[in-house]
């Protein structure tokens, strides 16, 4: 069936749109953090593999960090043990790390790469154990209490933040023309595997690696104004005023300070981006409107 006039003027102006955006980020590493429905809904999950493959195919390099919190907890819930959390984080004991290794490093990740390769591209899955990727350090919670002497610390198990990051096998795989696909688990110098944030890991990826992008993958439309209105093109500096004036508060804290360190590190744009939109990835990269909140310096 041939397209009508209307509808081939439209594909035109979808292509002629996105060239100068592929020009522009030929040959630039894309460091995305991969969570949310996009991760759970199939014709999602489906659209994002697609995404990255087009990206590899028009010469982006793109990096996968991937979360896996709700897989985590239903393995868990089938185990019968149960999840706590302190501060929006899962306690980890040695057991739950087990559980954690197993869906982050092995179910969800394989699943990624299995998407991607369906989709006819070449990815391979790694943890930040494989290759000494990702060195790690435990993470304590500090909680100053008036009515203590001292700051009671928190222990959270295997729940780790970033000491390093060595990015020699994903250089090799980007050069080789692979997609790296990444779960969140670093090792710590004691030897123990650790669970870390993927917002966290995806923002000091894109540091080391020098990225033009660092792109987090949300449930929601982007940052949000008092009134509930999408804010699109922001500088670090307004987006410190609205951390300031508690327009950015609770769960997107954390987000918005990862890509604020990101920019402040050299990354050129971080992009906060309604993940549950088909194809969010492409229509933020290669369309003047995009579909998020797009930050830089």
């Amino acid at each position: 069936m041939s397209l009508t006039n209307e509808s081939a003027s439209n594909v035109a102006h979808v292509l002629t749109e996105a060239l100068p955006y592929i020009r522009r980020f030929r040959g630039k590493t894309v460091v995305i953090k991969y969570g949310g429905n996009a991760m759970v809904d199939d014709q999602l999950k489906s659209g994002f593999a697609r995404d990255v493959v087009l990206m590899k195919l028009v010469g982006i390099n793109p990096v996968i960090v991937h979360g896996g919190g709700p897989q985590i907890g239903q393995l868990l819930e089938r185990l019968g043990k149960e999840s706590r959390f302190i501060d929006g984080m899962r306690v980890t004991d040695s057991e739950t790390m087990d559980v954690v290794e197993m869906v982050l490093g092995g179910l969800v990740n394989k699943e990624i790469v299995n998407l991607i390769t369906h989709h006819g591209g070449r990815a391979v899955g790694l943890t930040g154990k494989d290759g000494d990727l990702i060195r790690a350090r435990k993470l304590k919670i500090r909680r100053d209490d008036p009515e203590l002497d001292v700051p009671e610390i928190i222990d959270l198990g295997h729940v780790g933040e970033v000491e390093s990051i060595d990015t020699g096998v994903v250089d090799m795989l980007t050069s080789g023309d692979f997609i790296p696909v990444i779960a969140p688990i670093g090792v710590g110098d004691d030897g123990h595997s650790y669970n870390i944030n993927a917002d966290l890991v995806a923002g000091h990826m894109a540091e080391v690696l020098k990225a033009e992008k660092l792109m987090l993958l949300t449930n929601t439309t982007g940052l949000l104004d008092k009134q509930g209105s999408l804010l699109t093109g922001l500088k670090a500096n307004d987006v410190n005023r609205l951390i300031e004036d508690g327009t950015v508060h609770g769960g997107m804290l954390p987000k918005v300070s990862c890509a604020l360190s990101a920019i402040n590190s050299g990354v050129r744009a971080a992009h906060i981006i309604d993940g549950r939109v088909t194809h969010a990835v492409l229509v933020e990269l290669f369309t003047d409107e995009g579909v998020g909140t797009l930050i830089s310096a």
